[in-house]
């Protein structure tokens, strides 16, 4: 299990305490009214223990989210398989979901929770019925590796996929094969939907990200900021930001509104890493938009206040690349996937 580690403030460096100490996973004050847990501190959440930890896959884990209602976590890992999980109890995984050829790379639940949607370095995205765990679609039109996927908030059932041929792809799930192509020069790591789903976010290789008018069909604004490839990006809950992670170890907030000034990067957060692996680390938002978090190869979990900018948390445990981070959408509750192979859902 995960060690907590008790800060000492003797012997400190005056540098280590001239910012606000990151807190470990263990010492946060909550008034939620679980109770006091077996040491003595107050519950925050559901969860059977303040950590739990989910083991199973074969090999390292890309990504995972919770369903809308908070009750599943998936996870799809570089063993070809998605597992789903119990939130709640033991979280036991209860199905598995086999059908891709390669690593499963980005994964989505659509709005109603009902299916998942993959996408996978074998060229294809895959939509996934969860009650019965069968493929239901295999959306194969992509001429190299699928990084990213996103599906719509909210109108037609609609899919966004962007990939290393440099294309990304607009799906209706009820139609056959895609219904918009959206060619750029370079490689697409990372694809989101605006809120309102008439516009889609890619972003990859070239730094840049990219809003692209679906009824035009053609790049509206680019979004310059980033020093080196886009790893992951994300809507705010509310629809007027965009989060987004790169390899150049920043996090920028970009102001989405209709109106918003020239320069839309409104904060910029800094701490977590990238290296050599070059995985594609994602983020994302807390389901009231205050906090944000992100993978980071330096094993650690990474939570910043969106407000302030600050690191709320920085929590040790994994023994590899931290690859997606993601709150639950109704508790405490943060689920972390890693290179090795590991899974935690701890309560904050």
């Amino acid at each position: 299990m995960m060690q907590v580690v008790p800060s000492s403030r003797e012997g400190e460096s005056a540098l280590s305490v001239a910012g606000p100490r990151p807190m470990e996973w263990s010492t946060v004050p909550h008034s939620a009214p679980q109770g006091p847990g077996p040491n003595g501190k107050q519950r925050t959440s559901s969860l059977l223990s303040p950590i739990m930890l989910l083991a199973g896959h074969q090999s390292a884990i890309y990504t995972l989210k919770f369903n809308p209602s908070g009750t599943v976590i998936a996870s799809g890992s570089h063993d070809r398989e998605i597992f789903l999980w119990n939130v709640q109890g033991e979280c036991k995984n209860f199905m598995v979901l086999k059908g891709h050829k390669n690593a499963i790379l980005d994964l989505h639940w659509t709005t109603d929770g009902s299916q998942i949607i993959s996408a996978s370095p074998d060229k294809t995205l895959r939509a996934w019925d969860i009650e019965t765990g069968k493929q239901i679609k295999k959306m194969a039109e992509h001429s190299s590796y699928v990084n990213s996927c996103c599906s719509s908030r909210r109108g037609p059932p609609l899919v966004v996929s962007g990939s290393d041929d440099g294309t990304a792809k607009l799906w209706d799930m009820r139609q056959r094969g895609a219904i918009q192509t959206f060619p750029d020069k370079y490689q697409i790591t990372a694809v989101a939907f605006s809120d309102a789903s008439d516009k889609i976010f890619s972003g990859g290789i070239d730094n840049d990200v990219k809003v692209w008018d679906l009824r035009k069909g053609e790049v509206i604004m680019t979004l310059k900021g980033h020093q080196d490839t886009i790893t992951g990006m994300t809507l705010s809950p509310d629809g007027s930001y965009l989060l987004t992670n790169a390899m150049d170890c920043k996090l920028c907030i970009w102001d989405m509104r209709p109106y918003a000034p020239q320069n839309r990067c409104v904060k910029i957060l800094e701490g977590h890493q990238h290296n050599f692996e070059k995985n594609l680390l994602k983020c994302s938002w807390s389901p009231d938009g205050s906090k944000v978090t992100a993978g980071s190869s330096d094993r650690m979990v990474y939570i910043w206040d969106t407000t302030t900018r600050r690191i709320l948390y920085k929590l040790p445990g994994h023994t590899g690349s931290v690859n997606e981070c993601v709150f639950h959408p109704t508790e405490p509750i943060v689920g972390s996937c890693s290179s090795d192979k590991q899974i935690y859902l701890g309560e904050i």
